[in-house]
């Protein structure tokens, strides 16, 4: 009987010695392959130019010729704020083995602000590094606070069937009074300030809020102006629907003086600047902004823009 107790307690002791082993090479495959969904996943984020910690280093003193590129709208919050294009633009200057900067641009504009301050940082490095030439390479589209943008460089390159132009303002939005009016909705609005309700969608428009917003568009589409004649000089042709916000090809924005010749990144790099190797600069947003709460704001920016309307150069 005793024989047959310790048996049991052996067996027993065997069995939970055995659980154990499993649970311990489990709990150690656990972890293994935890490390390895982890260290793939930092290879993945760090292999994707899209996302930036920040953590890069200028460590490449061969000779290059320096990318930058605006590819979408220009607006303060996203890929192409002024702040993302400028920080890049700085740290391509600044790098050791940079022959040239190109700002390869694929965008149909946007803020007037976010061009004008692209547009003030590229001219202000350019005095502080004088030798080295900016170019600007065009995409498919080049156009309104992309071009603005653009003006600052030494020389425009382009396709020939590039959209180019459309040099205006724009501002936009919708007149609901007689809508509200036939749903039977009362329209309540209290401000203070006689023009606080400036263009209100929902109030019958006033003659002197169109007069002052036109003065708006008026101005920045003037700044506009200075800044293409500032940056293209003589180069520009006498035609008097240059500033009228129309769009041309690649080829004919040549004949206006919009653009210097035509020209892609590669021959850019090639056969201008004579370095075809190409270090791209491009700043974004790192992982954590994309997932920040911006999403909340943009959706209101965009609603508030939709409804009533904001300047822009488009």
């Amino acid at each position: 009987m005793m024989n047959d107790e310790r048996w049991e307690r052996q067996a027993l002791r065997e069995i939970a010695l055995e659980g154990i082993r499993e649970r311990r090479l489990a709990r150690r495959w656990g972890i293994f392959f935890k490390l390895l969904f982890f260290g793939y996943l930092l290879f993945v984020l760090f292999a994707i130019r899209g996302v930036d910690f920040g953590l890069t280093s200028d460590t490449a003193p061969t000779e290059h010729t320096a990318v930058v590129k605006v590819n979408g709208m220009l607006l303060p919050d996203g890929n192409n704020s002024a702040e993302l294009i400028t920080r890049g633009l700085r740290e391509a200057f600044r790098s050791d083995g940079t022959r040239a900067v190109v700002l390869h641009i694929n965008s149909p504009g946007g803020s007037p602000v976010q061009a004008s301050q692209i547009n003030d940082e590229v001219r202000r490095l350019k005095d502080e590094y004088p030798d080295i030439p900016v170019y600007a390479v065009a995409e498919d589209m080049f156009t309104s606070g992309a071009y603005y943008l653009a003006v600052s460089a030494d020389r425009i390159f382009v396709d020939q069937s590039t959209m180019i132009g459309s040099i205006g303002v724009i501002a936009q939005g919708f007149g609901l009074e007689e809508a509200i009016e036939k749903l039977g909705i009362e329209r309540r609005l209290y401000t203070a300030g006689e023009s606080k309700a400036l263009l209100d969608p929902f109030s019958p428009e006033r003659e002197e809020d169109v007069e002052w917003i036109q003065s708006v568009l008026d101005e920045v589409h003037q700044q506009f102006i200075d800044a293409v004649r500032t940056g293209r000089g003589d180069s520009l042709a006498d035609n008097d629907e240059l500033f009228t916000g129309l769009v041309w090809t690649g080829r004919r924005g040549i004949e206006l003086g919009l653009a210097d010749e035509l020209g892609s990144l590669s021959y850019v790099a090639r056969e201008v600047v004579g370095v075809d190797n190409v270090r791209d600069f491009t700043p974004r947003q790192n992982i954590l902004q994309q997932l920040s709460g911006r999403l909340g704001s943009s959706i209101g920016e965009r609603i508030a823009q939709m409804v009533l309307g904001e300047p822009g150069l488009r």
